[in-house]
C-alpha cells in the first residue's frame, strides 16, 4: 500500500522548457514605500494632534483651575464684603436703635419739662393771685390802720383828761412793761384787809386788737377774753380799766 505522501503518478509532470510562469507575471508596484512614507507622516501628524490636544487639554485644566481659583477668590472676596456690609448693617441697626432710645428720651424729657413749666406757670398764676389779694388785704389793713389813727389822734384831745379821771377813780398808776408796744396798769385799794397789796396786768398795743400777756395775781383766761372782746369791740380804754379791777377784786376776794 502506498503511502499518502507520495505522489500520484497522474500529478507528476516531465519539466517544460521555456520561462517560467512568475516570469509571465506582470509586475505590479503596490508603493509600499510611498505607504511607509505617508503612513510616517501620519504618525507624526497624529502625534503632533496628540500632544496639541494633550496641551490643549493641559491648558484648558489650568485655566479651569486658574478660573476656579478666581471664582474662589471673588466668592471670598463677595463673602468678605458680605460680612462687613452685615457688621455696617448690625451697627446701622444699633445706631438706630440707640437714636431711637434717645429720641424717646428726649421726648419723655420734652414731656416732663412741658408738664414741669405747665404747672410751674399754674403755681405763678396762683402765687400772683395770692399776692394780689394779699396786697389788696394789706391795703384794706392799712387803709383800716390809717383810719383808726386818724381817729385816735382827733380823739386824743380827750383821752388825756379821761385816763387821768381814771388813775384818780381806779387807784390806778401806768408805768412801763420794757416793752415800746406794751404798758403796765398797776392797781392799788383792791383787797380791803391790805389797801396796798397790788394787782397788775400788761397791756400788748403792738397790734390792731388789744391783748393781755401777763397779769398778777394770774386770773382765769376765759374771764380775760371777753373783757378783751368788748374793748376791741368799742375800743374803749375805760371798759379795759373797769374791767380788770373787777376780775383781780374778784380773784382777791375768793
Amino acid at each position: 500500500m502506498s503511502s499518502a505522501f507520495e505522489p500520484s503518478m497522474s500529478t507528476s509532470r516531465a519539466p517544460i522548457a521555456g520561462p517560467s510562469l512568475a516570469d509571465t507575471l506582470p509586475n505590479i508596484n503596490f508603493g509600499f514605500d510611498e505607504l511607509r512614507d505617508r503612513m510616517a507622516k501620519f504618525t507624526a501628524k497624529f502625534d503632533a494632534f496628540i500632544e496639541q490636544g494633550r496641551k490643549r487639554v493641559l491648558e484648558e485644566r489650568n485655566q479651569f483651575h486658574m478660573n476656579v481659583a478666581e471664582l474662589q477668590e471673588d466668592q471670598r472676596m463677595k463673602k468678605k464684603d458680605i460680612e462687613i456690609l452685615q457688621l455696617k448693617t448690625n451697627t446701622y441697626q444699633q445706631t438706630m436703635a440707640k437714636e431711637a432710645a434717645e429720641t424717646r428720651e428726649m421726648q419723655s424729657a420734652i414731656a416732663q419739662l412741658t408738664a414741669q413749666r405747665d404747672r410751674q406757670a399754674a403755681a405763678r398764676d396762683a402765687l400772683k393771685e395770692q399776692i394780689a389779694a394779699t396786697q389788696r388785704d394789706i391795703d384794706a389793713r392799712l387803709a383800716a390802720q390809717r383810719a383808726h389813727q386818724a381817729r385816735l389822734e382827733a380823739q386824743a384831745r380827750f383821752n388825756v383828761p379821761e385816763l387821768d379821771f381814771w388813775v384818780t377813780n381806779l387807784c390806778m398808776r401806768i408805768e412801763g412793761a420794757g416793752a415800746e408796744d406794751r404798758l403796765k396798769f398797776v392797781f392799788t385799794h383792791l383787797d380791803e384787809k391790805n389797801w396796798e397789796r397790788e394787782a397788775w396786768f400788761e397791756l400788748c398795743t403792738g397790734s390792731r386788737d388789744y391783748d393781755v400777756r401777763h397779769c398778777r395775781p394770774k386770773l382765769e383766761r376765759d374771764k380775760v377774753e371777753r373783757v378783751l372782746e368788748r374793748v376791741n369791740e368799742t375800743r374803749e380804754l375805760a371798759t379795759l380799766l373797769k374791767g380788770m379791777r373787777a376780775l383781780f377784786v374778784e380773784a382777791m376776794r375768793s
